[in-house]
């Protein structure tokens, strides 16, 4: 199974990592943690030493209730920092997390290779055809409503049958329209109880049934960290638990803040398998 990223043919019969980059002041974890340039590419570098394939860059935080930014002000985030990485790391494959069509396409015009939606193009009608378009490697990931809402519509009869029947409709949408590399992220903590996101990962096997790669996003997110009953930052040994029984389940892609430790159950699982 593979994804073409401008040319760049990315296996990913070995699993990858994706190396979290936020820039939002209100991230859950890592907010306001990179403020200039040198502290961004020393990150940046870390995270490639360490085995990430992917960086992924947001402008805006989608963390429950999280504050709206407009989308000129995600520009003003994203695009500067899409430029100043590849100057300094120019073989970088970078990721843009963004849910606005503009934002993606600037961003990729700009030397990004690949889109990361939370809302897998329900919410700007215009995402799928610039995808289409662009012809890069696409995320979508299952949510209901926005960031601001999605708590409050965490509501299923069968939380793992309904984001497939998610899926299985916007892929199809994606297909028709020509879109060719498809990734799918169940999108734990987004319009989820901490029930629900245990389910989906007990059962997360069963979305190898669409035959698309797998991105699993758990990194320090809540359902650990209410869970263990500590915090976001004592959740990493929580995170690591987790990313190996993804990777037992059959993901393809970790999206994490702590690439080293990522990096080290996929050479364990590798290992083993």
């Amino acid at each position: 199974m593979t994804i073409n990223c401008k040319g760049n043919l990315i296996d990913l019969s070995t699993p990858k990592i994706m190396g979290i980059l936020n820039i939002t002041p209100d991230s859950f974890y890592d907010g306001g943690s990179y403020n200039n340039e040198s502290e961004i590419l020393s990150q940046v570098e870390k995270m490639i030493n360490d085995g990430a394939t992917f960086i992924d860059v947001g402008g805006y935080s989608s963390k429950p209730n999280s504050e709206f930014v407009s989308e000129e002000e995600e520009l003003n985030r994203i695009l500067p920092l899409v430029q100043l990485i590849l100057s300094k790391f120019p073989d970088v494959l970078l990721s843009i997390d963004t849910f606005r069509s503009n934002v993606a396409k600037q961003a990729i015009n700009k030397g990004a290779v690949l889109i990361n939606d939370i809302s897998a193009g329900l919410l700007d009608d215009k995402m799928l055809v610039t995808v289409a378009d662009l012809q890069v490697p696409y995320i979508m990931m299952h949510m209901k409503g926005t960031p601001q809402t999605m708590q409050s519509l965490a509501k299923y009869d069968d939380v793992v049958k309904e984001v497939m029947f998610y899926f299985s409709e916007r892929v199809n949408a994606a297909r028709k329209l020509g879109i060719n590399d498809v990734i799918v992220d169940p999108g734990f903590g987004f319009a989820k109880t901490l029930e629900h996101n245990y389910e989906i990962m007990q059962k997360l096997d069963f979305f190898s049934i669409l035959e698309l790669p797998i991105l699993v996003g758990i990194s320090r997110k809540s359902m650990i960290y209410k869970l263990l009953e500590n915090s976001a930052q004592e959740a990493l040994n929580g995170t690591t638990v987790l990313n190996t029984i993804a990777l037992q389940k059959g993901a393809q892609i970790l999206r994490v803040h702590d690439v080293k430790e990522a990096q080290e159950c996929i050479k364990i699982y590798t290992q083993l398998k």
